[in-house]
């Protein structure tokens, strides 16, 4: 089976690193999918593929990962604890492995009432720090029981989440600290508003860190939409005067695309790489990494 190292071989020759989000498809067609990925070959290094997110129905992360590779495509398959249990994850990770996909984002995943089957039940066997332990586990050919694995290791190259926007500070770091120590190679953030946060965040807790931090960028469309962000995702506030910026703008969208190419920017001085949102316009993620300033990448992969 096919397997792509592009994003994990930039990681480790220390490159700015870009990566795009993805949906999976509400249903069996992954066509839009798949044409957004597309317009996203040479700019970014990986395309992360949501599983659940916000708790929202669609197709499996793991299949549309493996949809993606068969196009040539290199994903970051999101494996979110909500909805399975330790059995169920560790098959998906050797599944995840014996399709070809290597970089895999742990997460605890968002908490059902959020999404579009409030009464479905939970499950959180486990947390994204165990799911981290898990993988490394399993990357040393032993399962979630130190049992070795009669069949061969995997070699899935993990990462996490993190939100340098946290209200505890203390709590941000022993969170961040425990994923270092669970075996993350690489952390994307929550969508960063407050860059001077950030900068704060890479000289107090990431400081000397060798795994690299992507800045969450997102595209806001409109004022309405900012708007909709901060009365609906927790933990993100959109200041004003970007609001003000959308609403007085007589093309929005294109005003949308300056502040993420800025913000792009201002991520390129301060940690070493950008994970862009640009929901259902993934398409415009070329023009804001061209106004950013950001060459097409160089594709280098075992």
């Amino acid at each position: 089976m096919t397997s792509y190292n592009t994003f994990r071989n930039a990681v480790k020759s220390g490159e700015f690193l870009i990566t795009a989000e993805v949906a999976p498809p509400k249903g069996g067609d992954p066509s839009h999918t798949i044409a957004m990925a597309q317009t996203l070959k040479g700019r970014v290094h990986a395309v992360n593929i949501t599983d659940g997110s916000r708790a929202v129905l669609r197709m499996s992360s793991l299949a549309a990962s493996v949809i993606l590779l068969q196009k040539g495509i290199e994903p970051i398959c999101q494996m979110a604890c909500r909805d399975r249990n330790r059995i169920g994850l560790q098959a998906d990770l050797m599944g995840a492995h014996a399709l070809g996909i290597r970089n895999i984002l742990a997460l605890t995943g968002d908490p059902v009432k959020a999404g579009d089957y409030p009464d479905a039940k939970s499950v959180f066997d486990v947390e994204s720090v165990r799911l981290l332990q898990l993988i490394g586990r399993l990357n040393r050919g032993l399962d979630g029981n130190d049992k070795p694995l009669p069949d061969g290791n995997t070699d899935l190259f993990p990462g996490a989440a993190v939100d340098p926007q946290l209200a505890s500070w203390s709590g941000l770091q022993r969170r961040f600290e425990r994923k270092l120590e669970a075996g993350a190679e690489f952390f994307q953030s929550q969508l960063i508003t407050d860059f001077e946060r950030l900068e704060v965040f890479m000289d107090k807790i990431a400081a000397g860190i060798d795994k690299p931090i992507l800045a969450g960028i997102f595209l806001l469309k409109s004022a309405k939409n900012a708007e909709f962000i901060n009365k609906n995702v927790p933990g993100v506030s959109i200041p004003q005067f970007i609001i003000d910026r959308l609403a007085g703008a007589t093309d929005p969208l294109g005003e949308g695309m300056k502040i993420a190419a800025q913000q792009v920017r201002l991520a390129k001085e301060l940690c070493q790489g950008v994970h862009i949102m640009a929901v259902k316009r993934e398409d415009l993620i070329p023009q804001i990494l061209d106004l950013a300033g950001i060459a097409p990448i160089n594709v280098v992969s075992d």
